[in-house]
């Protein structure tokens, strides 16, 4: 029954914003409250009506008695993030970049296509969803307002490379994996790479696919260098005293050293820090060299201070959703149900089984809950059945194709607010385009890497 109350939550929850009836941070307060509170009210599930607001808040904050972990520290490091990588907009670090994309695209929308396409699986290396959408959308968006291209197509691409990207080992799908299977990362990497080229490779068929649509659209403009500079004083008008070209060098320094700790961070030389230290750390640093008034120091916070406010309501409704999910069992439940529901006949085929279940595992549950509680049960089934577990482990993978489309991610909603699209109509299109990156995954994971079927 637990299961069936998970499902009604989340169903709930996308009923009301495909709909449009919600937004999607009321959807996700209140229908696992009101769903939650109702149904602990009869005292039948193992949860009171007064267990749900302490749920809520574990779900925010974390709690380890109740076994909850909260997203206050993926909160904390937007907002850092935020403040951080809008700062060095202000400042100009992206400028040289937006000049030599607009010098190489000459005006073809097939180009910016590609530009995008690169630029966001490049960036995706780092493993962090929020950090690729400010860097790419800040470099991209003046561009694709220049040319008036769809924003819906960088938001589509975007995603579609970070969930590629994301697979590499210290991204959070594949380090929770390697937990719950002790299975060996190296081989599991070599393993998952050549379906992860083979989707970067539809990524880009993509772009040009959606570029050459484009060009027919728009056609190829002629920019000149005054175009060029008409770009950057748009996206600096208001602030154009709060450009520093002359630190761009320095500018750029501290953002590779601060991108090299967020991905090698925990190996070699380099220490393990959480990344909200790391980018308050940044920012403390940025604002000092690059704005020695207070008032300026206060203006960027004040114009971007808004931006990561607006981001960190959602992923903190996001975090009373899954934490109200967590406590009352509802997404254990899921899990086990997803576990049990599937034939026993299908037995001989399960890593191809565990692959298609991962798909509506990891968009209705977190990775945590997934990965940590659905697939040590998958592992034990495909044990019984014969298969090892870097057999399951690699084909669990499968299902990050459409996992980035989940409300429960919390930068996607940064992603959605930085380019302005509606949150139905990009999932949708998405996961259109997602099907390829999944059937990708299978053809590199089942026929070239060899695991069997």
């Amino acid at each position: 029954m637990l299961a069936i109350l998970g499902l009604l939550i989340v169903t709930g929850f996308m009923v009301l914003i495909m709909t449009k009836k919600a937004p999607p941070f009321t959807a996700l307060v209140l229908v696992p409250l009101i769903i939650g509170t109702v149904t602990g009210l009869m005292n039948q599930y193992g949860y009171t009506a007064l267990d749900i607001p302490k749920f809520a808040i574990a779900g925010m904050i974390s709690n380890a008695d109740l076994k909850i972990n909260g997203v206050a520290g993926t909160a904390i490091m937007l907002l850092f993030a935020i403040l951080y990588f809008g700062l060095m907009l202000s400042a100009g670090l992206f400028t040289p970049v937006v000049n030599f994309i607009l010098r190489t695209i000459k005006g073809d929308p097939l180009k910016v296509m590609l530009g995008t396409a690169l630029l966001a699986l490049v960036v995706s290396v780092d493993g962090d969803g929020s950090t690729t959408t400010l860097v790419v959308c800040s470099a991209m968006i003046p561009v694709y307002r220049k040319l008036n291209m769809k924003m819906m197509d960088l938001a589509v691409i975007l995603i579609l490379s970070n969930s590629i990207m994301n697979l590499l080992p210290w991204g959070g799908p594949t380090a929770r994996i390697i937990a719950a299977l002790k299975v060996d990362e190296g081989e599991l990497l070599r393993l998952i790479i050549p379906g992860m080229i083979l989707a970067s490779v539809w990524v880009i068929i993509i772009a040009v696919v959606r570029g050459l649509a484009e060009r027919k659209r728009l056609g190829i403009q002629n920019l000149s260098k005054e175009d060029i500079e008409s770009v950057i004083a748009e996206q600096y008008q208001e602030d154009i005293d709060l450009a520093r070209p002359k630190l761009v060098w320095f500018n750029f320094l501290l953002t590779a050293a601060i991108m090299i700790q967020l991905i090698f961070g925990g190996t070699w030389i380099f220490p393990k820090v959480h990344a909200a230290l790391i980018f308050a750390v940044g920012l403390a640093i940025a604002l000092t060299v690059n704005y020695h008034r207070p008032q300026d120091q206060r203006r960027i916070i004040e114009k971007y201070g808004s931006s990561a406010v607006q981001v960190i309501f959602m992923v903190l409704a996001a975090g009373v959703f899954m934490g109200i999910l967590a406590g009352t069992g509802m997404s254990e439940a899921m899990g086990h149900a997803l576990a049990t529901w599937v034939p026993a006949s299908f037995g001989s085929h399960w890593p191809l089984v565990v692959a298609l279940v991962s798909v509506p595992g990891t968009f209705v549950l977190s990775n945590d809950a997934f990965y940590l509680g659905v697939l040590p049960v998958l592992n034990q089934v495909g044990i019984q059945q014969g298969f090892s577990a870097m057999d399951i482990a690699v084909a669990s993978t499968a299902g990050q194709a459409f996992h980035l489309l989940s409300p429960l991610v919390g930068f996607i909603y940064l992603l959605l607010n930085l380019t302005g699209v509606d949150m139905g109509k990009w999932q949708i299109q998405s996961a259109k385009w997602g099907i390829g990156v999944f059937l990708m995954f299978l053809v590199g994971m089942f026929v070239i890497s060899g695991v069997p079927l």
